[in-house]
């Protein structure tokens, strides 16, 4: 009988051991669901049945398993929210906050494949924060600007080097406020319409009179 090769160990599997920044970073993230588990989080800390609702299609022992590596990979922290809550949290570290520039720039490249959305395709209104940051870069204003689709409500923040979004309502009153559909939504992320034009021709409702929202009508 021929001798059996080794069984690969755990390190083998899931390395590609190559001494190259683009490979360490994929050990790190290349594994599906990875990056999108991070784009949840980039949203606020997130309970373990709020992550399962807002990723269709992953199976409960396939996230467990991804949030298990992204502690290790010192990219997710768990933390137990204070009473009443007594429920357990997920965060990104600072290290897993940096990959907020790397998945804007994977949102822009995917962008175009917004064009035709299929009858199986599940949406939430906050997966458009991330290309939406992109169309809203170079605008001179700073500020919090709320978005408003039927299927949901979330934040962005753009300028002064604290970019980021969240779920929901803005904590805050924000200094711009629109409403949307996603059809015309995904039209302003390829690049096809810019928000102002949007507002001109009764597309998407604007609220708001400060910088910000000047600054979106003159897109």
């Amino acid at each position: 009988m021929p001798p059996q090769p080794p069984r690969p160990n755990a390190r083998s599997r899931r390395s590609y051991d190559q001494y190259c920044a683009a490979a360490r970073g994929l050990d790190a993230v290349g594994d599906r669901w990875t990056l999108l588990i991070v784009r949840e989080l980039l949203a606020g800390p997130r309970r373990y049945t709020d992550l399962h609702a807002d990723l269709p299609g992953v199976s409960t022992d396939v996230l467990a398993s991804r949030l298990k590596d992204m502690e290790q990979q010192g990219l997710s922290t768990r933390r137990k929210l204070p009473p009443p809550a007594a429920a357990f949290v997920y965060e990104l570290t600072d290290r897993g906050r940096e990959l907020l520039p790397v998945l804007k720039a994977l949102a822009a490249w995917g962008a175009p494949a917004l064009a035709e959305r299929r009858p199986t395709d599940a949406v939430r209104a906050h997966w458009f924060a991330l290309p939406l940051l992109r169309s809203l870069a170079g605008l001179g204003a700073a500020g919090v600007l709320e978005v408003r689709l039927d299927e949901g409500c979330f934040h962005v923040r753009t300028g002064d080097g604290a970019e980021g979004y969240g779920e929901g309502a803005a904590p805050e009153e924000p200094d711009a406020r629109i409403t949307l559909d996603a059809a015309t939504c995904a039209a302003v992320v390829r690049g096809e319409l810019t928000l102002g034009e949007c507002v001109r021709d009764g597309r998407v409702e604007l609220t708001g009179d400060g910088v910000l929202a000047k600054a979106l009508l003159d897109q």
